[in-house]
């Protein structure tokens, strides 16, 4: 089963409402999804999304035809470690967040061909998570407490904190969750916002409060630090989702002990292959590996997939708010009352893309 034919069809993505996430990403308005199509001599597709609200598809789409493309045709799409291992050495050029798409487009075409969801490719372990809300950064403590509250009171399994990122009142905003929520669990994403001082200050304070963990709060490849910082806390420290790369840059977090969980998303780690790969390393180390939101409606559906073949993964991150993340698909991923997440049955993604609204909405087609 060879590739005949690689297009990408970017699309628009209008009225997304100002959004921020710490200092590094802030958004609004409009953007560019891409539609990836893997089309082989057999006539099944394979699709990704390329992009996301903050990040368009317009940036990595032409590398994506101009790099990738030329490995990909003709290639037998079931030697998909072969042809992983070609488009990562073409990362310098492409970028990983292609990668990331090229490959779970492969991945939803092997599901396809045999028939099965990807969860069954990668060996099941359970087809249902617990689904965690990550907020956006609110107006005030208040604001934080109150959606914490109403995230509990639906039956959502956790909650987790995007703060403003000065260290005071970001304890304050973790102070005024734990007293609105009581005995729920919350966990504080600081986004690589501190120096090692602040990191400590923030960190004693949300383990003396019972947070679950303490993600990101130094620079992301402040190995150095962050070693530092973990000598001097018990709570768990969840970092490396970035920097943007694969699976060699979780060595010196482990051998050096920086941090307590690895972290990773098909589109940040350049796919399914990666993230597997990384979330396994991350189990012969007795560590969870926590996967982060995916950028895209279809990313999180391949994310589900991993998370559903995973031992050591606790909770499915979904980023508020939903009008910043969720696009381009009939029916999104959606969190029951029971607080679950549900893996989807059909063969590869088993997502039902909204090609009317693609068709709609495009710009161009890039082949």
């Amino acid at each position: 089963m060879k590739i005949t034919d690689v297009t990408l069809t970017l699309f628009a993505w209008d009225d997304i409402p100002a959004t921020q996430y710490g200092q590094h990403s802030r958004f609004a308005g409009s953007s560019a999804l891409g539609l990836l199509r893997l089309v082989t001599d057999q006539g099944i597709e394979g699709n990704a999304f390329l992009g996301s609200a903050s990040n368009g598809a317009t940036t990595d789409g032409q590398g994506l035809i101009s790099h990738l493309k030329p490995m990909l045709l003709g290639r037998n799409v079931l030697q998909r470690e072969a042809l992983v291992a070609d488009l990562w050495r073409r990362q310098r050029v492409a970028g990983v967040r292609t990668i990331g798409a090229v490959d779970v487009a492969l991945w939803d075409l092997l599901g396809k061909a045999f028939g099965q969801p990807i969860h069954r490719l990668l060996g099941t372990y359970r087809e249902s998570v617990p689904a965690y809300a990550s907020s956006a950064v609110l107006a005030s403590a208040e604001a934080y407490a109150d959606e914490a509250v109403q995230f509990k009171e639906t039956g959502w399994a956790a909650y987790k904190i995007h703060p403003p990122t000065r260290w005071r009142e970001d304890i304050k905003v973790c102070e005024a969750v734990r007293r609105a929520v009581g005995d729920f669990t919350i966990m504080l994403d600081s986004t690589w916002s501190y120096d090692l001082p602040a990191a400590v200050r923030v960190g004693r304070a949300v383990e003396e409060m019972g947070f679950h963990w303490y993600e990101d709060p130094l620079a992301d490849q402040d190995i150095y630090n962050y070693v530092k910082l973990k000598q001097q806390l018990a709570i768990p420290i969840l970092a490396t989702e970035y920097p943007i790369t694969g699976l060699d840059s979780y060595q010196p977090w482990i051998m050096l002990q920086a941090t307590d969980f690895l972290r990773g998303d098909v589109a940040v780690k350049g796919g399914i292959t990666t993230l597997v790969k990384g979330a396994h390393l991350a189990e012969a180390f007795r560590m969870n590996f926590e996967v982060h939101h995916g950028g895209n409606s279809l990313n999180n559906v391949a994310n589900l997939h991993v998370i559903a073949s995973l031992r050591n993964t606790e909770f499915f991150e979904v980023l508020l708010p939903d009008a910043a993340q969720k696009y381009g698909l009939e029916q999104d991923i959606a969190v029951g009352r029971d607080g679950l997440v549900h893996v989807p049955n059909e063969p590869g993604l088993g997502a039902a893309i909204d090609f009317r609204l693609i068709e709609r909405k495009k710009i161009a087609v890039l082949s």
